[in-house]
């Protein structure tokens, strides 16, 4: 049993930024089209994470150009993945935000984190 976990933990990414549901991410993901590889960028709200160790995957939730929701299921610890970016920090108060689905236009909105008062005062003592 000792051997799984080790073999498991040299598969698992520490390269990834820290980040939860509600929050706003650009996944950078690698694509194979015959012999060529480009990268495409997916940008939405992370609605799940879900998994341990290097079964962890995320969902990301974002609105197409014709007002239809698409999600995509990312496994976080994939090759594919060249790069995953936060665009902005989220405020909800659950782990799972399925109910998004049934939301639409300004109702699914998510508040933007705010910053707190520690934030504040490292700024503050950098700039002096």
């Amino acid at each position: 049993m000792d051997k799984l976990k080790l073999v498991e933990q040299t598969q698992v990414r520490d390269d990834l930024p820290e980040f939860a549901a509600g929050d706003t991410v650009n996944v950078h993901y690698r694509v194979r089209e015959g012999d060529k590889e480009r990268i495409q960028k997916y940008e939405g709200v992370v609605i799940s994470k879900r998994g341990s160790g290097p079964n962890k995957t995320i969902t990301v939730r974002k609105i197409s150009s014709s007002n239809i929701g698409v999600e995509r299921i990312f496994p976080l610890n994939s090759p594919y993945i060249a790069d995953i970016k936060v665009v902005r920090r989220g405020s909800v108060r659950r782990s799972k935000l399925y109910y998004l689905r049934d939301r639409q236009g300004k109702a699914a909105r998510i508040r933007e984190k705010r910053k707190g008062k520690k934030d504040n005062e490292s700024t503050e003592q950098a700039t002096s």
